[in-house]
């Protein structure tokens, strides 16, 4: 079997980044932004990169919201929100 190439470290860190961008875990964002300068990784690149997560994250938080509240529709029960007056 043939060896495949590596990805680039910078390869790895974009999609680290951007991982850890989605999943909402700033320490290992900060961490792998702080890795990208250190590989000489451009600004713009790195930027977007973080716009890339965030639009992936923010899409995803809007599918499992409208599929929760499809879900509470269908049972057609719907409770109230802790601290809110019924």
């Amino acid at each position: 079997m043939a060896l495949r190439p590596k990805l680039h470290p910078s390869i790895v860190a974009l999609i680290s980044l951007a991982s850890s961008i989605a999943a909402k875990h700033p320490d290992l964002g900060r961490r792998y932004v702080a890795q990208l300068r250190e590989l000489g990784v451009p600004e713009h690149q790195i930027a977007q990169a973080v716009e890339i997560a965030r639009s992936i994250r923010e899409a995803a938080a809007e599918t499992y919201d409208s599929a929760f509240e499809e879900t509470l529709h269908e049972t057609g029960e719907v409770s109230p929100s802790p601290g809110s007056q019924a």
